[in-house]
C-alpha cells in the first residue's frame, strides 16, 4: 500500500480500523517486534496525566535541546497540522518523512497475519520509526488516553512521569479519580523511576508504584518547589533529596500552575543526569524559552490595540479551574469576553462553573462538523451554560470564527478575550487569526 500524500495516508488510516479508539498494546507490540523496534536505540521518557502532559513534554524537549542532545517528541492531539505530533529538536516532521514511516509500517503490518491498527497506533509507530532513523538520544512520548493500555505504553520507558490526574474520558478510564489514576499509573515499571508531579496524588497511583517496586518520587515528598519569597521576577526554587536549585528563572509558559509541571520535569532531568548531564545554564534556557501553542497563548491584534487576547485548550473541570484561577489573579481593566466551544462528550457544566466567575459575557459557538463530529451544538452548550451561569449575557454563533469576530468588534481597550473549551476551538481560532493577519505570541 502506498499513498502519495499525507492526507491520503491519514484518511486511509481512519478507515482501516472501524474502532476510533481501541485500547490495548498487543497490536503495537506485534508490529514493533516485526520491525525490530521493541527495544529502540534511544532513551524513552513516557508522560501520562489528565492535564499538563503537553507542557511537561515541551519543557523537557526545550531543556534537552538547550543541552545539545538530539530530542524527539510525540504529542497529541495536534492543533492545525498532523505534523505537529512528531518533532525533532522542536521542528515538525515533514510530510515526506511521515509518509515514508507510514509505508514502512504498512509493509510490516500487512505481512503474514494482518494487524488492524488504529489511527493513533499508526501515528505512534511512525514517531518511533522516525526517532530511530534520526538517531535521537531521547524520545519524549506523551500518552494519548489513560496509560496502561495506551499505544505509547507498548515501549518500555526508562523513566515515567504522571502529571495532574482528574476525571476525564470516563467511558474509557472509569468514573472516579482513583480508577483513572490507576490506569495512568500503568506506565510505571518495576525498578524504573516513577514520578508523580501532583501534590496530593490518588492513593491507587502510589499504591501501584509501591506494589510493583517502581522507584517512586512524589511531589512534596522526594522533591518540592516554591516561589522565591519577595522575588518579583518569577524566580523559584526546587529541591530533591540529592540536589537543589535556589533561583530558577520564570517559565516561558504563563500561569503559576506551570511550576507544578516544571517540578516534575526537574525530577526527570535530575534522575537522568548520570546518563544525560545537563548544566544549570541549559536548564535555565530551556525553562525560560519554552513555548506551547494553545496554553495561555497570547495573540497580538493591531486593529484592537489594548485588547488582551488569550487562547487556551482548557476542556475539562481541572484545566478550566486552572485557567480561571490564573485569570482571577491577573484581572483586566475592562470586560472579559469568553469565546467558548466544546465537545459534546465533555462535562460542559463543570467547565462553565469553573469559568463563570471570570467571564462577563459569553460568545458560544458550534464546532466545525466537517472537522469534529463530536462537537456540541451551540444550543446544547447554552442549555448547560444557563444552568451554571444564568446572569451573564450569552450570544450564539455558527462557528468559532464568527464568535471571535463578534467578540473583538464589541471589545475596547482594557477588555480581555479568552478563547477556550477544546483543542478544536483553539485550532479554529488560530486559523481565524492567521486569516486576518494577527501576530501570535506567548
Amino acid at each position: 500500500m502506498r499513498f502519495d500524500t499525507l492526507d491520503a495516508w491519514l484518511t486511509w488510516q481512519e478507515e482501516l480500523n472501524p474502532a476510533k479508539i481501541e485500547l490495548g498494546i498487543e497490536r503495537m507490540q506485534l508490529v514493533l517486534q516485526r520491525m525490530g523496534l521493541l527495544t529502540p536505540n534511544f532513551t524513552v521518557i513516557t508522560i501520562a496525566g489528565t492535564n499538563g502532559k503537553g507542557s511537561s513534554s515541551a519543557m523537557l524537549q526545550s531543556i534537552y535541546c538547550a543541552a545539545g542532545y538530539r530530542v524527539g517528541a510525540y504529542t497529541s492531539p495536534h492543533l492545525q497540522r498532523y505534523n505537529e505530533r512528531v518533532t525533532l529538536n522542536g521542528v515538525m516532521a515533514d510530510d515526506a518523512t511521515l509518509c515514508d514511516a507510514f509505508e514502512q509500517i504498512e509493509q510490516v503490518r500487512s505481512a503474514d497475519v494482518e494487524v488492524p491498527l488504529t489511527y493513533f497506533e499508526f501515528g505512534t509507530l511512525a514517531a518511533i520509526v522516525i526517532f530511530q532513523q534520526a538517531s535521537v538520544d531521547i524520545a519524549i512520548l506523551e500518552v494519548g488516553l489513560g496509560g496502561r493500555l495506551d499505544a505509547v505504553n507498548a515501549l518500555e520507558p526508562d523513566i515515567a512521569l504522571v502529571t495532574m490526574v482528574d476525571v476525564d474520558h470516563q467511558s474509557w478510564l472509569g468514573d472516579d479519580r482513583e480508577t483513572i489514576a490507576r490506569e495512568k499509573a500503568g506506565i510505571y515499571r518495576t525498578g524504573v523511576p516513577a514520578i508523580c508531579a501532583e501534590p496530593a496524588p490518588a492513593r491507587s497511583l502510589v499504591e501501584h508504584a509501591i506494589d510493583i517496586n517502581a522507584q517512586y518520587y512524589g511531589l512534596n515528598d522526594q522533591f518540592s518547589y516554591a516561589l522565591n519569597e519577595g522575588a518579583d521576577d518569577g524566580a523559584w526554587c526546587w529541591r530533591s533529596d540529592n540536589q537543589s536549585y535556589a533561583a530558577l528563572p520564570s517559565l516561558g509558559l504563563t500561569g503559576a500552575f506551570q511550576l507544578q509541571n516544571a517540578a516534575g520535569v526537574m525530577m526527570v532531568v535530575e534522575l537522568l543526569q548520570s546518563r544525560f548531564p545537563v548544566e544549570l545554564s541549559a536548564i535555565e534556557a530551556g525553562l525560560s524559552q519554552v513555548q506551547v501553542a494553545g496554553r495561555m497563548q497570547r495573540v497580538v491584534i493591531d486593529e484592537f490595540t489594548g485588547v488582551e487576547c488569550l487562547l487556551d485548550v482548557a476542556h475539562n473541570r481541572s484545566s478550566a479551574q486552572v485557567l480561571s484561577d490564573t485569570l482571577a489573579v491577573q484581572p483586566c481593566a475592562g470586560i472579559t469576553r469568553g469565546v467558548f466551544a466544546m465537545l459534546a462528550d465533555k462535562d460542559i457544566e463543570a467547565v462553565v462553573a469553573a469559568m463563570s466567575p471570570v467571564v462577563d459575557c459569553w460568545y458560544v459557538a458550534s464546532l466545525d462538523a466537517s472537522v469534529c463530529h463530536r462537537g456540541a451544538a451551540a444550543s446544547m452548550i447554552i442549555s448547560s451554560l444557563l444552568i451554571a451561569d444564568s446572569a451573564s449575557p450569552v450570544q450564539s454563533f455558527a462557528d468559532v470564527a464568527a464568535a471571535t469576530a463578534a467578540a473583538l468588534q464589541n471589545s475596547t481597550a482594557g477588555d480581555r478575550l479568552v478563547i477556550f473549551g477544546s483543542f478544536y476551538t483553539v485550532a479554529e481560532a488560530k486559523t481565524f487569526f492567521q486569516d486576518v493577519g494577527c501576530c501570535e505570541a506567548n
